[in-house]
């Protein structure tokens, strides 16, 4: 059977799919999928880069970057290569075995976050799943004399049970209730919030160096210096969210770390495997023990060789092409570019994390002008525009959207300037 499967001739994807144009596409997606994201604002078909094209052949600069997931935008050579070279060398093997690019993963990332002896790795598959890890990590330290987990207002942590009950929007935690019990959310950025809402009964305070569906919204140093001495003193673990902001996404290869604050977990996804499916979690020194014991947590698909080899790859081309210095001067070219940008009131960049509030809330008509005029971009609040792009975007690339952006700006307040006058 081995060898007739050998002799099965190579096919392109589309024999497999079938071709179509983008609105026959979406009338099959309308037909098959589950409505949980809406209809699709188009359909992708290939990219290169920060570019992909759409079923009809239109082009856009991706500057949204899978939500911060591409890392080094879309088919990148090196890192098809090598996994390619993997798939053809083992796919999958089960958690009763590991692999070498399981090992140099754990490794790599210890030591990107010169993280102490002792120090350990858990691979899920997604941010959510290293949250939900970190969830349990809490409740292992915190047992039943220390039931409370603390999260912040405006947090977002994923959308299974444990991430979505230390997500903060009411929204998305409401048509599923109850919530896993004993979290409870305290007031952004506030440390004598967070001082009176600590105390002996908490296992763990979870946090985002910087929240991202918030609207790229940072805490300050001062903020997470605290959080580590409160946590220390009352015996909590410290946990940093940087689903998000790791892996270079703000310059520097952790946020959290960036700020000179080491907490006892840190969960990391989206940018680490360079667009393949993967999620880790770091353990800091003691913490690593907490949940030892076979069979206390496990997935089938966590650190498979091929997500394993496309972290890897990514991290590679991350440090040795000189990518986090890309971001660095590009954030400071977009930063610059939006604050001189009529109709924008406020920049928040962190490398290429970028938020900007707008002065009237458009900001999804100007999501959608920008797409019609060949951008990706995202508004997650009515006011405020993200920017996720790929790492390697090309400062070119960068100030053609800056350049494109007052007409949409424009665009998309008018009718709104209008209404409001009337």
């Amino acid at each position: 059977m081995a060898e007739l499967s050998r002799q099965e001739p190579k096919k392109d994807v589309a024999a497999f799919t079938g071709t179509g144009t983008g609105a026959q596409w979406l009338e099959r997606y309308n037909h098959s999928l589950m409505g949980v994201f809406g209809t699709p604002q188009r359909v992708l078909v290939r990219g290169a880069g920060a570019v992909v094209w759409d079923a009809d052949g239109r082009e856009y600069l991706d500057l949204l970057g899978g939500i911060a997931v591409n890392a080094l935008g879309h088919a990148h050579p090196f890192v098809n290569s090598v996994i390619a070279g993997q798939l053809a060398t083992l796919g999958h093997v089960s958690n009763f075995f590991t692999t070498p690019t399981q090992i140099a993963l754990a490794e790599k990332l210890l030591a990107l976050a010169h993280a102490p002896e002792g120090s350990k790795v858990f691979f899920a598959n997604s941010g959510t799943e290293a949250n939900e890890a970190a969830f349990k990590l809490a409740r292992a330290h915190g047992g039943t004399a220390r039931p409370t987990i603390l999260a912040l207002e405006g947090g977002f942590h994923g959308r299974t049970m444990g991430a979505l009950a230390m997500t903060h929007k009411a929204a998305y935690r409401e048509p599923f209730e109850p919530m896993p019990a004993g979290v409870r959310h305290v007031a952004f950025n506030d440390v004598d919030a967070l001082r009176a809402a600590m105390d002996g009964t908490v296992a763990a305070l979870v946090l985002e160096p910087i929240q991202g569906e918030a609207g790229v919204r940072p805490l300050s140093a001062a903020y997470l210096q605290a959080a580590r001495e409160l946590t220390r003193e009352h015996g909590a673990l410290l946990v940093f969210d940087e689903v998000q902001t790791g892996v270079g996404r703000t310059g520097e290869w952790f946020a959290g770390l960036a700020a000179g604050v080491v907490p006892d977990a840190m969960t990391l996804a989206k940018g680490l495997g360079g667009g393949f499916p993967i999620g880790a979690m770091v353990t800091f020194g003691q913490a690593a023990s907490t949940l030892l014991s076979a069979g206390q947590h496990g997935t089938t698909f966590g650190g498979n060789p091929v997500a394993a080899a496309a972290a890897l790859a990514t991290l590679h081309v991350l440090e040795s092409q000189g990518v986090l210095d890309n971001v660095r001067k590009l954030s400071q070219i977009l930063a610059e570019g939006l604050a001189g940008t009529g109709g924008v009131t406020d920049v928040r960049a962190h490398g290429l994390l970028i938020g900007f509030d707008l002065a009237v809330p458009v900001a999804a008509e100007v999501v959608a002008a920008a797409l019609g005029a060949g951008f990706i971009i995202n508004a997650p609040k009515a006011n405020t525009v993200r920017l996720a792009p790929p790492l390697n975007l090309s400062a070119a690339q960068g100030r053609s959207f800056l350049a494109a952006l007052p007409a949409l700006i424009a665009a998309a307040a008018t009718p709104f300037k209008e209404k409001a006058s009337s």
